[in-house]
């Protein structure tokens, strides 16, 4: 048996081609939002992973500084080494206006 296309009533073409244009429009929908969440969870894995590395970094660095401003505080100086530091910062005091120190009325 063949189908005849032409039997077809126009209003039964047009609501198939609306249902069809409906399903085209439908797919690319869900595929535009299956693309957007995996855009957005790719994003969001990106800046965990970097954030992540950049805290771990900052803690390093802080850790380290602690250890060796720790390992400094703890070494001693020869004798004579260490009368000549201290000798040249005795009896030195912060030059000033009273108020406000130097540094910060120099420019005014």
């Amino acid at each position: 048996m063949q189908f005849d296309l032409s039997a077809v009533e126009t209003a039964t073409m047009v609501f198939i081609g609306t249902l069809v244009f409906a399903l085209v429009i439908t797919l690319f929908m869900t595929t535009a939002a299956l693309v957007a969440l995996v855009l957005t969870g790719v994003g969001r894995l990106v800046w965990l992973i970097l954030a992540t590395l950049l805290l771990g970094l900052v803690r390093g660095l802080n850790h380290t500084w602690d250890r060796l401003v720790h390992h400094a505080s703890t070494v001693e100086l020869p004798g004579e080494l260490a009368g000549d530091f201290a000798a040249d910062f005795i009896g030195q005091s912060a030059p000033s206006t009273g108020t406000y120190p130097r540094v910060v009325l120099r420019d005014s």
